[in-house]
């Protein structure tokens, strides 16, 4: 047994000083949470428990991370990508809502709570004020074709033209939006991508983002297209 876990230790990735360094930023911080989901919870505690199985999912592959803003605490956005101007790639872990007048409400634990079940799924932005845009949007498409790939879909109505939408697509097929001024995006030093992996206030994919698994899986196939689109 003693030899085969060495075999199998042997045969993992690790991460070298010459590895590039991706930037995984937990989105959001204690005193403003994001989006409250379907059932109550605050995007912030999404977004640590999905960086953190990203963080194993890219060390798996031999990449070295830095998980920025876990403690809840940076509230300056740009003190996210300064604290990230060495890495090769930047990239923010977020929960999606929908605009105010989609949601309902339902009664859930002896409480009313907002929800929307109208939209599900991920979604990608990059901002064009960028100074590596190429491979961002390179980047993007790759995250949101191995998502894709893994049974993942995008959720689109970013593009909706309405107030407080209207994302133009960079690449419609993989989820990918132009979402310009998005501080920490268009204040990154190097290619930097914005994911919404999944839309809380809808009922059912509240439910699935919860789960280890689900966010095991998203992880891998993040980490996937992260690893395929930076240079060795």
């Amino acid at each position: 047994m003693r030899a085969l876990a060495a075999v199998f230790c042997w045969a993992l990735p690790v991460a070298t000083a010459a590895a590039p360094l991706v930037a995984v930023d937990v989105g959001h911080y204690e005193t403003e949470p994001g989006a409250t989901s379907a059932r109550g919870r605050p995007e912030l505690e999404f977004n640590r428990a999905l960086a953190a199985a990203l963080a194993g999912a890219l060390e798996e592959r031999g990449l070295r991370v830095r998980v920025i803003g876990a403690d809840g605490r940076m509230a300056v956005l740009s003190r996210r990508t300064a604290a990230a101007r060495d890495a090769r790639f930047f990239l923010s872990i977020h929960h999606d809502s929908v605009q105010p007048h989609y949601l309902e409400e339902w009664e859930h634990e002896g409480g009313r709570r907002r929800f929307s079940d109208r939209f599900a799924g991920f979604s990608l932005f990059v901002s064009r004020r960028n100074p590596e845009l190429e491979r961002s949007l390179a980047c993007a498409s790759s995250i949101g074709a191995a998502l894709r790939a893994a049974g993942f879909a995008p959720s689109l109505y970013h593009a909706e033209p309405i107030a407080g939408e209207s994302k133009p697509f960079a690449d419609r097929a993989n989820g990918v939006h132009y979402y310009d001024n998005l501080v920490v995006l268009h204040t990154a030093t190097q290619a930097a991508v914005l994911l919404e992996a999944g839309v809380i206030v809808n009922r059912a994919d509240e439910t699935t983002l919860r789960e280890p698994a689900t966010q095991r899986a998203i992880a891998a196939a993040v980490a996937e297209g992260v690893q395929r689109c930076l240079p060795a």
